[in-house]
C-alpha cells in the first residue's frame, strides 16, 4: 500500500471514528433529555409527540451520518487524496 493510499485509509478511520463517538453522543443526550423530561409531560398525546420527534431526530441524523460515510467510503481515494496534496502543497509552501 502506497503512503498516500496510508494516509486516506487512516483519515477515512478517524472520520468513522469521529461518526461514530457523535452517533452515540447524539444517541444518549436525546434519550438523556427524553428520560429526564418524561415525568413532566403531563399530557399522553404531548408525551407521544415527544417520543416521535425523538425518534425521527435519531432515525433521520443516523441515517444521515451513515449515509455520509458511506459516500466517503466510496470516493474516499478522490475525497481524502485531495485533502492531502493540498496539506503537503501548503506544508511545501510554508518551509
Amino acid at each position: 500500500m502506497s503512503d498516500l493510499q496510508q494516509r486516506v485509509e487512516a483519515l477515512y478511520r478517524s472520520d468513522v471514528r469521529g461518526s461514530v463517538l457523535l452517533i452515540v453522543c447524539l444517541w444518549v443526550t436525546i434519550l438523556f433529555v427524553l428520560l429526564m423530561t418524561w415525568p413532566y409531560i403531563p399530557d399522553g398525546g404531548i408525551k407521544l409527540v415527544v417520543a416521535v420527534a425523538a425518534a425521527a431526530v435519531l432515525i433521520f441524523n443516523t441515517a444521515a451520518i451513515l449515509a455520509m460515510l458511506n459516500h466517503y467510503k466510496e470516493d474516499k481515494d478522490f475525497i481524502y487524496g485531495l485533502d492531502i496534496k493540498n496539506a503537503d502543497a501548503a506544508r511545501n509552501r510554508q518551509s
